[in-house]
């Protein structure tokens, strides 16, 4: 009888990684703009992921549970788990910015009015700038995006 950690043993560290990013990782990451936008608490599920993946690189290689996590993710080709969602969320973004000027969410975050028909209710250009900081929305975030309204610093 084979145990279920044995049965991989013959596939090689390419297919495992090849394995975990085609399958795991849409599984675990679907549905991550719910949660993961600018200022949300992201403690919690950043730590469960970053469990996750810190398994399948000592899965992929093979390697000791006392190795450093940074080190066997780098070896294995994965990319940290933080900065691997700042990248799908800025595919995201792109693509919602790719979409046709009648399209809903376009129509919401739109900064100028469409002059067929008249703005949106429910607009985001229809908040005041202290509604707008204290959203916290992927919306808010893809507006901000787009037009360029990013909190900056100061030193003054």
């Amino acid at each position: 009888m084979k145990i279920l950690g044995n049965s991989t043993q013959g596939i090689e560290p390419t297919q495992k990684r090849l394995l975990y990013r085609c399958c795991v990782l849409p599984i675990a990451l679907y549905g991550f703009q719910l949660w993961f936008y600018n200022r949300a608490p992201l403690s919690y599920p950043l730590k469960i992921l970053g469990k996750m993946q810190r398994r399948a690189a000592i899965w992929i290689l093979g390697a000791f549970r006392t190795s450093p996590t940074g080190g066997i993710e780098a070896i294995a080709g994965l990319i940290p788990i933080k900065f691997h969602l700042y990248k799908l969320t800025s595919r995201s973004q792109l693509c919602s910015a790719a979409l046709p000027k009648n399209h809903l969410i376009k129509t919401l975050i739109e900064d100028a009015p469409n002059t067929y028909s008249k703005p949106p209710l429910h607009s985001i250009n229809s908040l005041t700038d202290h509604q707008k900081s204290s959203i916290k929305d992927h919306l808010v975030d893809l507006y901000n995006k787009l037009h360029g309204i990013l909190p900056s610093f100061s030193p003054s």
